[in-house]
């Protein structure tokens, strides 16, 4: 894939989607004891990087998602303080959560972008518009990746993906602007659609 083509399909994109483990995680899931309980907390690991580059997108108006497999509460509090739109949760069958976001949002598939690891990101991956995996991803997911990433999942990859879009839409200079002003304005309040599922259903 040239990059001159990866640029011109970043040029279009209004939303961005993702996959969370192995994406804005590394793709470890731990589980510590509760003694309170007797039950176990499950720990996610999130990198600022990422943040900052969701932030952005969201600051030049470019919707943000995700799409999961699991269903976790720290996935759920990262997308509330990115002002996410979409958090689908508990979904191994992931496009036709995608289609229903575009259908929702009112987007083509040519208006999104995904970023995905392993091979249940495929069959929405062949829908986007671009299409972006990680740089440990699973070498079929790497191999319909317009856009490949120089960093892991979970250690800036998605930051990578967000500088990429913004870069190819023409908006680095006032990225750069905004930087240098040091004014970090809260991003702009929005409800927020949480869909949860058990994953054993597809």
């Amino acid at each position: 894939m040239k990059k001159s083509d990866a640029v011109k399909r970043a040029e279009r994109v209004k939303i961005l989607l993702m996959d969370v483990d192995g994406v804005l995680t590394d793709g470890k899931i731990y589980f510590l004891p509760d003694d309170h309980n007797g039950k176990t907390v499950e720990l996610k690991c999130f990198h600022a990087l990422d943040g900052i580059g969701l932030r952005m997108l969201r600051r030049f108006g470019i919707i943000t998602g995700v799409i999961s497999g699991l269903e976790s509460t720290g996935t759920e509090k990262r997308a509330r303080m990115l002002r996410m739109k979409y958090v689908y949760m508990g979904f191994l069958s992931k496009l036709t959560p995608m289609e229903e976001i575009l259908a929702s949002a009112g987007f083509e598939p040519a208006d999104a972008a995904y970023i995905g690891d392993d091979w249940t990101d495929i069959p929405v991956l062949r829908r986007v518009g671009l299409a972006c995996a990680p740089k440990n991803a699973l070498p079929e997911v790497k191999n319909i990746a317009h856009f490949v990433t120089t960093r892991e999942g979970g250690n800036g990859a998605a930051r990578e993906v967000c500088d990429f879009i913004l870069k190819s839409q023409g908006k680095w200079k006032e990225v750069m602007e905004l930087i240098e002003s040091s004014r970090w304005e809260p991003l702009p309040g929005e409800e927020i659609n949480v869909v949860k599922r058990s994953a054993l259903q597809g």
